[in-house]
């Protein structure tokens, strides 16, 4: 590639990361501006964070297309061609674990879910027992991904119907929601958005399309898609279970 061919591909990725950002800043320029009416606070340093967001956004784009979407697409194709279905489902349930386990936000939320506990009168205020109380959140978390990929591959390679697993799923979560703690429904619902993180996401759902390709009689649009929905369920339902064992009953 020559440096005017390199130079263009920069470019253009930067422009591609620069649009997507612009909606984000309108909307907060508008708000501080119309709204608030105040001007925008240590703008220096707004733009210069901006400019590293974009630089970041970029070569975090093209990582995925260069790297994470190729592996996952690849591994998926040759344990497929493996015809082992052990190795398969045990890579799918150890993909989610492993990207979820890490995820800096539901480190985060986890500890801040064991101070509010703490603050509610839940917990009490020993650090061991709020550090034990996070650590089982995340790992039930961490957990009920792996097993929501596992179960997405398993409707892959059997051709469920998505939309009966999908359903049924949020009718349990309906259910459970009724007997649950009320202190873990929030964060019980908010854990399906934490787990679909920006590198969860790329992996899994190259896993599901590459599966869709191998598999005779599978469509990738139709079928290699939709894993991601089973990762934003089942949390929820593992969650307020968790919440059941150690909180008890709610009502």
């Amino acid at each position: 590639m020559t440096i005017s061919k390199t130079l263009r591909f920069i470019t253009s990725k930067l422009w591609q990361a620069t649009t997507d950002l612009t909606p984000i800043v309108v909307v907060i320029a508008f708000f501080q501006i119309v709204v608030i009416r105040q001007p925008l606070p240590q703008v220096g340093e707004l733009f210069v964070g901006s400019i590293f967001v974009i630089i970041g956004l970029s070569m975090f784009i093209q990582g995925l297309e260069m790297a994470l979407f190729p592996v996952g697409e690849e591994m998926a194709q040759a344990l497929s061609r493996k015809g082992s279905l052990f190795w398969l489902l045990v890579f799918a349930f150890a993909l989610g674990f492993s990207t979820t386990v890490a995820e800096p936000a539901l480190i985060a939320i986890s500890r801040e879910a064991a101070d509010v506990a703490m603050q509610g009168g839940l917990l009490p205020n020993d650090k061991n027992v709020l550090n034990s109380y996070a650590l089982g959140l995340r790992y039930t978390v961490a957990f009920s991904v792996g097993f929501a990929i596992l179960l997405g591959v398993l409707r892959i390679l059997l051709g469920w119907p998505i939309h009966f697993l999908i359903i049924g799923g949020y009718i349990l979560v309906m259910l459970i929601t009724t007997i649950a703690p009320k202190e873990i429904i929030g964060i019980a619902y908010d854990a399906g958005g934490v787990t679909t993180s920006t590198i969860t996401v790329p992996l899994v759902t190259a896993l599901g399309v590459g599966l869709a390709t191998v598999i005779r009689g599978r469509n990738p649009l139709l079928d290699g898609f939709g894993l991601i929905a089973f990762a934003s369920l089942v949390p929820m339902i593992f969650v307020m279970g968790y919440g059941i064992v150690v909180f008890g009953v709610g009502g």
